[in-house]
């Protein structure tokens, strides 16, 4: 029965398949909190490239929206 104990504490050490889980839990959380911030910061001005594209592809004219209002870009002939 003693030797019992020392076993199963050396078996409990060794066994890192939970703390293997975690750890990826952790790193799948934060890429997507770095996705979350990344299309929040880079939203506007790639949706304005966009629109700037579309325009010139028309042959109308680009009039980008101010920084830091909500009003978007517009294309106009």
């Amino acid at each position: 029965m003693l030797d019992f104990f020392p076993r199963f504490a050396d078996r409990f050490r060794h066994d890192e398949k939970g703390a293997t889980a975690v750890e990826y839990g952790i790193m799948v959380a934060l890429i997507a909190v770095v996705i979350i911030v990344a299309v929040t910061i880079l939203g506007g001005s790639v949706k304005d490239t966009f629109t700037q594209t579309r325009c010139s592809m028309v042959n109308g004219t680009f009039t980008a929206s101010a920084a830091g209002t909500s009003g978007s870009a517009t294309c106009s002939k």
